[in-house]
């Protein structure tokens, strides 16, 4: 009898159980489809090994041209393995923008890499993030437009830094000079004066000191040792190159308290010389009031002005390297320029308002800046939580890589991207136009703050020097022996080279006509 009530109960209960189960499997399947339909699927890439991820598939000195050839395999948001370390990149105007423009708060955080972990320690403006970082980008923003940073009093700092830079290249009376050195100089004296309120002279050991530390910093940040060790930090002790990077920035830490203790005791509560000055005030006015936790303290003071420093010399001073190398290898452009110059100015100082009037030159800067893309990967960004993007899943805190390049260089949106030619910013009458794929100085949340800044010193550094001098090749070198191809270092500049440049007299009438 039991027999027989166990076979019906197994007759009964099995095929409903099997039902039952296979109902469940199947609306949990439904469910994980449609969650998986939702979220995206994480975005393609190459095969990867072990620990080395795709390293052995990167050139290690400029591993922004290897990303560009990635993305037209595998589109324009693919996964690659820095390591073990999974990135993803965005290729092409039109991803890059969408991210940083559309999706800001989500592609906003900055990924702080090793070097500039132990460099920072999160604090300062560019390798920051949090409420630290949002209130030190709100403070320099303001105080540095306080100065005029975009506006007249500026101006005229630049068109005075202009004279100084002129006469240093005068001194060297047309044989060959190092250009980016005296372009360093200028560009850093005028951040100078609006973190510290005054300007330093081309032979101030102090300031020299600093130049040089600087320059230096960004060449090892480049360098293929500090990507190993970004890459596999628990290889400090082997990487030579960051202890000289950590040595050479304890120095320029050091030269700057030396700076700062002889502003403090001259500090006026009442009246700021620079940023420096005013962010001494708020720190004073937060410990008298007892604030908790007061982002204004040494370390963030320190980073900030050193962040300001380095963007505000570094950026300026290598973009006018390339205009007056591409000046010297493309004559032709350079004789056209130098006719818009005199057509328009003649002898006059030029000023930010001559802009408008003067096409052919703001197309050549714009030009200059897209052809030599000086920040090709940008810096690494970080997702603030999970995002889907374009039909791709990324997870909270995914290494983002916006591939400046490939925006400045995306083959949909330039004719020829490869190429160094003005009339991408021109129309067929010759006039200004704007292009919206020109994102030289990032977008979003982390756009360079200095920007204005920037687009001034360019116009009227640029257009000074082009109004004075003629740039050529050192004697024995020819134009097409010119060497275009970036150096390796953090910010992507010229090739160690000279130039000569030589006192203009009035062009040709011919120059004057076609211009």
């Amino acid at each position: 009898m039991h027999l027989v009530e166990d076979l019906t109960f197994c007759h009964f209960f099995c095929p409903t159980a099997m039902l039952a189960a296979a109902t469940f499997f199947l609306i949990l399947y439904i469910i994980s489809r449609f969650i998986l339909e939702k979220m995206g699927k994480e975005p393609p890439g190459p095969r990867h090994l072990p620990l080395i991820g795709n390293l052995l598939q990167l050139d290690l000195k400029r591993p922004h041209n290897t990303l560009f050839e990635l993305s037209k395999k595998y589109g324009s948001v693919f996964t690659v393995y820095f390591g073990p370390t999974k990135v993803v990149v965005l290729a092409g105007y039109k991803t890059v923008k969408e991210a940083l423009v559309n999706y800001s708060e989500e592609f906003g955080d900055r990924s702080v890499t090793p070097i500039f972990e132990d460099i920072t320690q999160g604090h300062g403006i560019l390798f920051a993030n949090g409420d630290s970082w949002k209130e030190m980008r709100r403070f320099a923003i303001s105080t540095l437009k306080d100065f005029g940073m975009g506006k007249r009093v500026i101006e005229d700092k630049v068109i005075e830094e202009c004279h100084h830079l002129i006469q240093a290249i005068e001194s060297h009376k047309g044989k060959p000079f190092v250009t980016v050195d005296l372009l360093t100089y200028a560009a850093s004296s005028i951040i100078s004066s609006l973190l510290y309120g005054s300007r330093f002279e081309y032979d101030d050991s102090q300031f020299l000191d600093m130049l040089r530390t600087t320059n230096e910093n960004n060449r090892l940040l480049g360098s293929v040792g500090i990507q190993f060790y970004n890459t596999f930090p628990w290889l400090h002790h082997f990487i030579a190159n960051r202890k000289l990077i950590l040595k050479y920035t304890e120095g320029n830490i050091r030269r700057f308290k030396e700076l700062l203790n002889n502003l403090k005791e001259t500090l006026n509560s009442h009246m700021c010389r620079g940023l420096v000055d005013c962010f001494l005030n708020r720190k004073k006015k937060d410990e008298d009031s007892g604030v908790e936790d007061s982002h204004f303290h040494e370390s963030n003071l320190i980073f900030t002005v050193a962040n300001l420093f380095a963007a505000g010399t570094d950026t300026t001073a290598t973009t006018l390297n390339w205009a007056l190398l591409l000046m010297a290898k493309y004559p032709q452009i350079q004789d056209r320029v130098q006719a818009e110059l005199w057509k328009v100015i003649g002898n006059r100082q030029i000023r930010m308002d001559d802009r408008r009037n003067l096409p052919y030159t703001d197309a050549v800067i714009h030009e200059t800046q897209r052809f030599a893309s000086i920040l090709p990967m940008s810096l690494p960004h970080k997702t603030s939580k999970d995002v889907t993007f374009q039909g791709h899943f990324l997870k909270k805190g995914t290494i983002v890589y916006p591939l400046l390049m490939s925006v400045l260089h995306d083959e949909s949106e330039w004719e020829s991207p490869h190429t160094f030619n003005p009339s991408h910013f021109l129309d067929k009458e010759g006039q200004f136009v704007k292009r919206e794929a020109f994102l030289p100085f990032s977008a979003g949340r982390r756009l360079c703050l200095g920007e204005g800044l920037a687009r001034m010193q360019l116009l009227l550094f640029f257009s000074s020097l082009l109004q004075r001098f003629r740039f050529t090749p050192p004697p024995g070198v020819g134009e097409d022996d010119l060497d275009l191809t970036p150096g390796f270092s953090f910010i992507s500049g010229p090739l160690p080279h000279e130039l000569c440049a030589s006192t203009t007299l009035d062009p040709p009438v011919e120059s004057i006509k076609s211009a």
